[in-house]
């Protein structure tokens, strides 16, 4: 851990948060001195503080043990380049457009890998009034369902989560274009179809 980096990556995060040191201090039950020692790279943040510090200064463990920050390029919203990630504990879907560390319940999560669907995983997508109707010939056990269909255009991204309780149909407002679609099965994977 290079202590300079790290200082300076405090020092900057501390500045965005329009904090003082002595405000970051008294949010982590320090002396002012310790932050400016910090800033000024003659020493590190013990690990013990760091789950704090990361949550006050909003930023992951990792970037502050790096003292640096990875930004993604601009890519102007191109949704051809999402990726979704499911968390194995508690379900949630995330999407990201970009490179990203994204985590949950934990753990780190990898983009998940689309597969076309298969002639198990079909879905039936039709037109009603302004949305699309999208049945499914699935199961819906608790062991065994379509957890999220998503629809994907060149701007946005409409999620509808499901449940086991649920019947195998959604409606999706009609977006512009031609979207892609994706859906998750709850013991198969991610699936889509174009």
């Amino acid at each position: 851990m290079d202590c300079k980096r790290v200082g300076k990556l405090i020092y900057t995060l501390r500045r965005d948060k329009r904090f003082t040191q002595k405000e970051l201090a008294e949010q982590m039950n320090l002396s002012d001195r310790t932050i400016s020692k910090w800033e000024r790279g003659l020493g590190c943040p013990d690990v013990s503080l760091l789950p704090e510090l990361s949550k006050i200064l909003e930023v992951d463990i990792g970037s502050i043990l790096s003292g640096s920050l990875e930004t993604n390029d601009a890519d102007g919203g191109n949704m051809k380049k999402i990726k979704f990630y499911r968390c194995p504990a508690c379900g949630n879907v995330l999407t990201a457009t970009g490179e990203a560390d994204i985590s949950c319940c934990g753990r780190r999560l990898v983009p998940l890998k689309a597969n076309r669907a298969d002639q198990a995983h079909q879905m039936q997508t039709d037109i009603v009034e302004d949305d699309y109707y999208i049945t499914f010939q699935h199961e819906m056990t608790k062991q065994h369902y379509i957890g999220f269909v998503a629809c994907v255009s060149w701007d946005r991204v409409l999620l509808v989560r499901l449940y086991p309780e649920q019947g195998s149909e959604v409606r999706i407002p009609k977006l512009a274009g031609k979207p892609s679609f994706y859906f998750g099965c709850s013991e198969h994977g991610f699936f889509e179809t174009a």
